[in-house]
């Protein structure tokens, strides 16, 4: 079983991403394919695939520049703040606890009722996640943000914005580092908290597969898209492989591309 930081060092340690000062590990096979990157330019955007093949011990990415260059999580972030919320108690049961709605009209109608956790978290509703980060409070928050080794873990620039506008920054092999913890329930964390996230998750189902994955946009709670994201992992079989993509969105039309490339760059790797 891999640990945390030999599962952040085999990524380091890859001649495709960024090297960190991580405990010495044998690298994976990895690969740079120009194929993925394509794919982005032929949208008319810039964007970052790494895909991480368990099973095959295996690295794939689009790029070795962007690929290791730290954005703001945007509504990604809402994994950790799932996972935090539950352990902390500020939520117990993420479809039985319930969050009213403030009464305010926002652009996105969707979040314009009372959420459960699960439900909040299907339609990526900020003002949920932001009264949830209120109740954690600035304290708890960084202290679980420390225990995640999440990003640069820093939390600065106001409790309920510190994701979307703030100092947070994370890059794509981080988010698949993170999130391939969570997939083998090695967040130092209860399992409980890890079982009841990796539930609620958004799932799309593709063929015979399965992808497990939380989106992100900057800006969206503005009506002014800029970078979107998409982080997770699909089950093949007993294969997994868990990913990260970022990509400008800078355009209201590529808002949508998200899941259909992030699908298209798992097919071309096999993970789907």
């Amino acid at each position: 079983m891999l640990t945390r930081r030999s599962t952040l060092g085999l990524l380091a340690a890859t001649a495709i991403l960024p090297s960190r000062a991580f405990a010495h590990v044998a690298p994976p096979r990895n690969e740079i394919r120009d194929s993925l990157a394509k794919r982005f330019t032929d949208l008319g955007t810039a964007g970052t695939f790494v895909g991480y093949k368990v099973e095959d011990y295996l690295v794939v990415a689009s790029d070795k520049e962007r690929s290791g260059e730290a954005k703001l999580p945007a509504s990604t972030f809402k994994i950790p703040n799932s996972l935090i919320a539950l352990e902390t108690g500020v939520v117990t049961d993420p479809d039985k606890d319930v969050f009213p709605w403030d009464g305010v009209k926002r652009p996105i109608e969707a979040w314009n009722k009372d959420h459960t956790l699960r439900s909040a978290i299907l339609v990526s509703a900020v003002p949920v996640y932001q009264e949830i980060a209120r109740r954690i409070g600035q304290e708890r928050m960084q202290k679980y943000v420390d225990l995640f080794d999440y990003g640069n873990r820093d939390i600065g620039g106001g409790i309920d914005q510190f994701w979307l506008t703030g100092a947070l920054r994370i890059d794509p092999v981080e988010q698949v580092d993170f999130i391939d913890r969570l997939r083998r329930r090695a967040l130092p964390i209860s399992k409980r908290s890890q079982d009841l996230v990796a539930d609620i998750l958004p799932v799309t189902k593709v063929g015979d597969s399965v992808i497990r994955a939380k989106s992100g946009l900057l800006g969206a709670e503005r009506g002014e898209p800029s970078l979107g994201w998409m982080v997770g992992w699909a089950e093949k079989g007993e294969a997994r492989t868990v990913f990260a993509l970022n990509m400008d969105c800078k355009e209201p039309r590529l808002v949508g591309e998200r899941m259909p490339l992030t699908q298209a760059c798992l097919a071309e790797i096999g993970a789907i």
